[in-house]
């Protein structure tokens, strides 16, 4: 963090982009403000893109408007906000973009290319003593910018909504009703005023102490709109700050309140605090105070230790959060980037149309362009590979995709989001597992089985995607035992060979999450299970190599049984898709299709079954 003083602050924001607002809003005759995150990650030293503006006053220079017959017809009441909006709009031309919002008395301007970000904004600031020169920070960092324009504005709640009743206001009004201190922070932008910070709640104290506290009473803060007490939490696991005893407390009374947000506006808040840099820090937060037990009991569920005859179970729920620390420790080993640099806390997950690099490790080639369709299919040239062998890669590729469709649109990004719900809800299934054996003590029998299930009840009461997202999560859910089991045992071609199958694409993930489920504070123990698991990843290895030249489906399918012996979708027609298939995995037949027609037949006739062609 670092303090700037008024001159300095008006240093950093001498960019077109503040200087064109503040001359539209000089031209208006009202008083204009930067408020909110922006003005807070200033201060913090973070880039931030999305500005928000309030605008106090009513304009002076408007002038009456006239229909085609030149009649004078009276202007509507618009918020001041949008009219300042509409003058910047008329300033900047066909660089920006005017969205305007009358129900909500806000409007927007997305300007296309970069304003002020000038060359020279380095030299000004060491003259000025605001800091290093070569330093990354800049207020502005996109290829775009969007304001956001609001009226100064006071507000009232009824007990039953988060839908204020709204007036027009002060300034001070409208610092009242932010959510806390470090956001109530305001910076003039008027010519006159430039660069004037006004801080009523002392919000630069709190943030230089690393406080999360309301500007008035919290209770009153949290009971008009339950959603901040998802954003108190979620701000300080972001910016790794304390919450204020009194606001804490207010959370632990005011919990039950959070009953009246929508799934989507909580979802949105649990996937920032998901992605920050340490995220047990806020779902310990969440359980404290009782919210998780609102809105995701079967994770504050496993918060319990049983014991019995002397023995006790592992707390499941900071377990969990261990295993979610893992995985973001991770990620960071090998980006080498801190989450901060993701570009993912202050956005709420959103897609890049950037191109899309996945590993198929099925078939070592690679696939480019995902987000512009399936069209950039590149093998890996190798001079020996026969045309033969091309088409059945090409066959194989297909059916892989067929086999794996969950993730084929998602990219880096959301995946990193969706592994650590991976890692968050692995054990959940361990609640309604849960039993008793005098002679081994607790266990907790396919609780990966059961907490597969319970991942789609979980991602449609959070209004969740229930698309690629969540059968992604359900699969490494399901699978996360199956390498430990595999590990456990002797490390065969064929239960390596099932994983890769059934884990597909995401088999490098789901060695990721079970590496992280390693928590055992026993060194040794600790050092045989990460030494198992890197077998089990030796062997995917070499089995990837071996069946580079293999079709890990048969190339007879259920089409072609169902016609072979006149038979509609069944039982008999799953049996005789799996004996192939296990055949094939196994590796006790080539998967060719005499070897494999030959086989089909004998276990047609140990079932019945007749060819269809012989009757």
């Amino acid at each position: 963090m670092k303090l700037y003083s008024d001159d300095e602050l008006a240093a950093l924001l001498d960019q077109d982009i503040f200087r064109k607002i503040s001359e539209a809003a000089d031209h208006l005759g009202v008083e204009c403000y930067v408020v909110g995150g922006y003005v807070r990650d200033i201060f913090l030293e973070r880039p931030s893109d999305d500005i928000d503006v309030v605008v106090v006053g009513k304009p002076h220079s408007l002038t009456p408007s006239t229909n085609g017959e030149g009649e004078h017809r009276k202007r509507e009441e618009v918020s001041v906000g949008i009219e300042v909006a509409k003058e910047l709009k008329r300033m900047l031309g066909r660089k920006a973009h005017l969205s305007v919002f009358k129900n909500f008395g806000t409007a927007q301007v997305k300007i296309r290319e970069e304003l002020g970000v000038r060359d020279e904004l380095g030299v000004r600031r060491e003259e000025l003593g605001v800091g290093n020169h070569t330093s990354q920070f800049s207020p502005l960092s996109s290829k775009f910018i969007e304001v956001e324009f609001v009226g100064a504005r006071r507000e009232s709640y009824s007990h039953d909504s988060r839908k204020p009743i709204v007036e027009d206001g002060t300034l001070e009004d409208d610092q009242n009703r932010r959510d806390f201190t470090i956001n109530a922070m305001a910076i003039c932008l008027n010519k006159e005023r430039f660069g004037e910070l006004v801080d009523p709640f002392n919000g630069l104290a709190d943030l230089e102490d690393g406080i999360i506290a309301t500007p008035l009473d919290p209770d009153i803060t949290f009971s008009d709109d339950p959603l901040r007490m998802m954003r108190c939490i979620r701000f300080a696991t972001q910016l790794n700050f304390q919450i204020e005893d009194a606001t804490f407390e207010a959370l632990e009374r005011m919990a039950d309140r959070i009953k009246i947000v929508s799934a989507e506006r909580i979802s949105v808040e649990l996937n920032k605090i998901i992605m920050a840099k340490h995220p047990s820090r806020g779902f310990v937060d969440l359980q404290r105070c009782g919210l998780l037990n609102i809105i995701l009991p079967e994770l504050a569920a496993l918060d319990i230790v049983e014991q019995r005859n002397g023995r006790a179970h592992k707390n499941n729920f900071y377990h969990t959060l261990e295993v979610l620390e893992n995985i973001c420790r991770i990620e960071n080993s090998e980006l080498g980037i801190e989450n901060s640099e993701l570009g993912i806390e202050n956005s709420e997950c959103r897609i890049e149309n950037s191109e899309l690099r996945i590993e198929n490790l099925e078939l070592g080639i690679e696939n480019y362009d995902y987000l512009q369709g399936e069209k950039g299919v590149s093998k890996t040239n190798h001079n020996s590979l026969s045309s033969t062998l091309n088409s059945q890669l090409s066959t194989l590729n297909s059916q892989l995709s067929t086999l794996n469709p969950q993730l084929s649109t998602l990219n880096p990004q959301l995946r990193r989001l969706y592994l650590r719900w991976a890692a968050l809800l692995h054990d959940v299934g361990k609640t309604k597992t849960k039993r008793w054996d005098p002679a081994i003590g607790w266990t907790f029998h396919n609780h990966n089985y059961v907490g597969a299930k319970m991942v789609t009840q979980i991602f449609r009461r959070l209004k969740l995607p229930l698309g690629a997202e969540m059968k992604y999560v359900e699969k490494l859910v399901d699978l996360h035992m199956r390498p430990q089991v595999i590990a456990d045992n002797e490390v065969t071609d064929s239960a390596v060979r099932r994983l890769l199958n059934d884990a597909g694409d995401d088999i490098d993930d789901l060695m990721t999450l079970c590496e992280a489920d390693i928590t055992s504070k026993n060194e040794v123990k600790k050092r045989v299970f990460l030494e198992n698991f890197r077998m089990v990843r030796e062997k995917l290895t070499d089995l990837v190599e071996k069946d580079y030249k293999r079709l890990l489906q048969p190339v007879i399918d259920g089409n072609e049984i169902m016609a072979l012996f006149d038979l509609k979708p069944s039982r008999e027609v799953g049996v005789l898709k799996q004996t192939l298939k296990d055949a094939v995995l196994d590796n006790r037949v080539e998967n060719e299709r005499e070897p494999l027609m030959q086989l089909l037949i004998e276990k047609a006739h140990q079932m019945g079954l007749t060819p269809h062609q012989a009757s």
